[in-house]
């Protein structure tokens, strides 16, 4: 039973997301290991589609905010329960690299309508004061997908071979459906269509709070999304080259790196939301939490090549997966009190959406770049460098509208 009934469509939104999540979050697990029984005739190939769907939001979310003008939220919740069976299960029978890169672009597509739902929902049945609790509700709850998918589709792909676990998940995202249509009512015009009617005449870009949190929302997503979730496995064996000696147990880097993300995934339904109440409480507020884990973050990426020992070390790595989950949540909320306040919920909510993509998607290919041709810890520098730039182009934007400036 939901307590706060306020909270009751952000809670089954974020379950149904978290039933569709299961396949996509399987394949960060099963692929790069069972890349063969894909169809697959090299490694590069994996890694490609596990990044495709990210590259295809780019402009897939204009067009979705677009869609959600005729689209009820039901509707277009479906049809991304849809598309997540149709792909999952796909992943297992299609056979070859251009089946399965069709596949992940629909994923895309899949993600693109539960992410913007979620935002139009909490924007549009929310009120303000609360939004930082919503955001963090749906991002803890729905990353339960994560979890599952990720810690049981190995264990899956072992016992039954990646065409099984494929089917396994895809039964599993099913369940979305019935939930769906009992929760979320069946609407007669688009869930965005009041919204963005009324937004035709805002100009953004004379709105210096807006392109502000805009960039700091690309930043945040570049360091996180992007780079710390691609070199986490990297950073591991640099300091570990060997690996971690636990009496007889070798305990890899790759391994190891998996089990740093996965406690990420654990404590997010219960860290997340607890970061968005601390957002919305008057003590402390979307300011401070936001300027004071960036800060700690940026501090701690400057601390992982100084040569600790390895259990501080270790706990470094746990304090940077913290500051994600609270920069990212209260990242979300920002957005939203900013979008409310600028006057154009969904076109600010959209552009939002596109540029944390893009930060997502250069994230990995910059800091192998960095890491590459600048030194080991090279993208170590860059995230501290980009989130102290973001505390402080936060702080300055808060400021100023402070001021009124």
């Amino acid at each position: 039973m939901i307590q706060d009934e306020k909270m009751r469509p952000i809670v089954l939104l974020a379950a149904v997301t978290a039933l569709c999540l299961v396949g996509d979050s399987m394949l960060y697990v099963v692929l790069p290991v069972h890349w063969k029984e894909f169809g697959l005739t090299a490694l590069w190939e994996a890694g490609a589609l596990l990044s495709v769907n990210r590259f295809v939001r780019l402009p897939l979310n204009p067009l979705v905010s677009r869609l959600y003008r005729r689209l009820s939220a039901r509707s277009g919740m479906l049809l991304a329960a849809a598309l997540a069976v149709v792909t999952t299960a796909g992943y297992g029978a299609a056979g070859s690299f251009a089946a399965l890169l069709v596949l992940r672009a629909l994923w895309g597509l899949a993600w693109t309508f539960l992410r913007l739902g979620a935002y139009f929902t909490v924007l549009t049945t929310v009120e303000e004061s609360r939004q930082g609790r919503a955001m963090g509700l749906y991002n803890g709850l729905m990353r339960t997908g994560s979890l599952f998918g990720m810690l049981l589709g190995g264990v899956l792909s072992d016992c039954w071979g990646a065409a099984g676990t494929c089917l396994f998940f895809a039964a599993v995202s099913v369940l979305a459906a019935p939930l769906i249509w009992l929760s979320v009512p069946a609407g007669t015009k688009g869930m965005a269509a009041e919204a963005s009617a009324e937004e035709a005449a805002v100009s953004l870009l004379s709105q210096w709070k807006v392109l502000a949190v805009l960039t700091v929302g690309t930043a945040v997503a570049f360091v996180y999304q992007g780079m710390l979730i691609s070199t986490m496995s990297y950073l591991v064996k640099v300091r570990l080259p060997d690996g971690l000696a636990l009496g007889a147990l070798l305990i890899g880097a790759a391994s190891l790196g998996g089990v740093l993300q996965a406690v990420r995934w654990t404590w997010e339904p219960w860290l997340a939301p607890f970061f968005g109440w601390m957002a919305d409480h008057p003590r402390f507020g979307r300011k401070k939490i936001f300027v004071g884990a960036a800060v700690i973050g940026a501090a701690l990426f400057a601390l992982l090549p100084s040569g600790l020992p390895l259990l501080p070390w270790l706990l470094l790595l746990l304090g940077l997966e913290a500051t994600a989950t609270a920069l990212t949540t209260v990242g979300d909320a920002v957005a939203a009190h900013t979008a409310v306040g600028a006057g154009a919920k969904i076109r600010v909510i959209t552009v939002y959406s596109v540029l944390t993509d893009v930060g997502a998607a250069a994230g990995p290919a910059a800091a192998f770049a960095l890491n590459q041709y600048g030194g080991p810890w090279a993208s170590c520098w860059l995230g501290a460098a980009l989130l102290l730039l973001s505390a402080v182009g936060y702080a300055l934007a808060e400021r100023n509208e402070a001021r009124g400036t």
